[in-house]
C-alpha cells in the first residue's frame, strides 16, 4: 500500500520536516528558499506588482496538468497580466488526511519544473494537514512577487475605441478538459488544457509594444466574462467577430453536444490583450513566435457604446453576447 499522509505530518514534529525535505525541498528548493520564519530578498528599486491566488481544482490532476503546475501558471500570469516580470512565489498546502504521498510529489515536481520554466522561485511555504473530509484531496494557495517592466502600463481601465481585441489560443480547453476529466457526461473527446505560464510571453510583447492597454488573464468565466470586465471598468463597448475566435474542433464538438458557449469556459493559458489597432499585426507576430500563442487571434474591436459587447456571427447577423451568470463549471481552478 502506498503511503498517505497523516495529521503527524502536520502537527509540527519529526513527520512534518520529513515531509518538508523528502516532497517539498525536494522538488522546490532554490538559493533563496530558507529554513527560517520568512524569506529575505532583494526587491527591485522601481515598482513591484503583488498576486495572491487559492486553487482547489477537482480533479487535482488532469490531461494537460494538475493543480500543482496550477497554481504556479495562476500566479506568474496575474502578475505578467500587470507588466510584472515575476521574481518570487511562495505556497501554502492544505492537504486531507489520507492523500497519497506519492501524488502530492507529482504535483510538487510540477511546481518546481513550471516555476524554472517561468523563471520564478519559490521562497517560503507552509503545509497544513486537515482530517478526513475537511478538505477534497489538497488545496493550494500562491502568492507571488514581480518587478514592474519599465514604461509600460497594462489595466483594466486603459481600453480605447478603436483598439484591437486580441485572445492569445484557442478558447474554452480548461474548462472543457475538466468537464471531461470529471466524467458525468461520459463524453471521449481529445482535449487537454492549455495550462502554460505566460510571463516570457507577456514580456516579449511588451519589450517591443509597450503601449498595450489591457493584459487580462481569461480565467473563471472564460473570454466572455474577461471582455464584460473590461467593458465596464473602461466605459467602452466592444465588437466580436465569431468567426476569427479560435476554438479547437474537439471543444466545439463537446460544446455543441452539451450546449456551451467556448467563451464562457475558462482557459488557463491565455490572455486577453487590447492593443492600438496599427500595433495589433506586430502583437500578433510576436505571439505566433512564442510557444503557446501560434493560434493568437485577432477577434474584434472596441466601440464607444458603453457596456455592450455584441458578435458579428457567421451568419452576417449581430448580437448582444449574453452577460455571464449563475455557476457553470464550478472547481476549474
Amino acid at each position: 500500500m502506498s503511503e498517505t499522509i497523516t495529521l503527524a505530518h502536520g502537527a509540527g514534529g519529526a513527520q512534518t520536516a520529513d515531509l518538508i525535505d523528502r516532497i517539498f525541498k525536494k522538488n522546490l528548493d532554490n538559493p533563496d528558499m530558507t529554513a527560517d520564519d520568512a524569506a529575505v530578498l532583494d526587491l527591485p528599486a522601481g515598482r513591484i506588482a503583488m498576486s495572491t491566488d487559492g486553487f482547489i481544482v477537482s480533479p487535482a490532476i488532469f490531461p494537460g496538468g494538475n493543480i500543482g503546475k496550477l497554481s504556479v501558471c495562476g500566479t506568474v500570469n496575474d502578475l505578467a497580466c500587470m507588466g510584472a516580470r515575476p521574481l518570487y512565489l511562495t505556497c501554502s498546502f492544505v492537504i486531507e488526511e489520507g492523500f497519497s504521498m506519492d501524488t502530492l510529489e507529482q504535483l510538487a515536481a510540477a511546481m518546481g519544473k513550471t516555476a524554472q520554466e517561468a523563471g520564478v522561485r519559490f521562497v517560503a511555504g507552509d503545509t497544513k494537514v486537515a482530517g478526513k473530509g475537511q478538505v477534497d484531496g489538497v488545496f493550494i494557495t500562491t502568492a507571488g512577487v514581480g518587478e514592474l517592466l519599465e514604461g509600460v502600463h497594462p489595466a483594466g481601465a486603459n481600453a480605447k475605441p478603436g483598439d484591437a481585441v486580441i485572445v492569445t489560443g484557442d478558447v474554452g480547453r480548461h474548462g472543457c478538459t475538466i468537464l471531461l476529466a470529471r466524467n458525468d457526461f461520459k463524453i471521449q473527446a481529445d482535449v487537454t488544457s492549455d495550462c502554460a505560464p505566460l510571463g516570457k510571453t507577456v514580456e516579449r510583447v511588451l519589450n517591443a509594444v509597450p503601449d498595450v492597454h489591457v493584459i487580462r488573464d481569461a480565467t473563471r468565466g472564460g473570454v466572455g466574462t474577461v471582455l464584460y470586465e473590461i467593458a465596464h471598468q473602461s466605459g467602452i463597448g466592444i465588437r466580436l467577430n465569431q468567426e476569427a475566435i479560435p476554438v479547437d474542433p474537439a471543444v466545439r464538438g463537446v460544446c455543441g453536444m452539451l450546449g456551451l458557449e467556448p467563451l464562457y469556459l475558462a482557459c488557463e493559458g491565455r490572455l486577453v490583450m487590447f492593443v492600438p489597432q496599427d500595433q495589433a499585426d506586430q502583437v500578433i507576430e510576436i505571439l505566433h513566435d512564442c510557444p503557446y500563442s501560434q493560434n493568437a487571434a485577432v477577434i474584434g474591436t472596441v466601440t464607444d457604446r458603453k457596456g455592450v459587447v455584441t458578435m458579428k456571427t457567421a451568419i452576417g447577423s449581430e448580437t448582444i453576447l449574453p452577460r455571464p451568470g449563475g455557476e457553470l463549471l464550478p472547481r476549474i481552478c
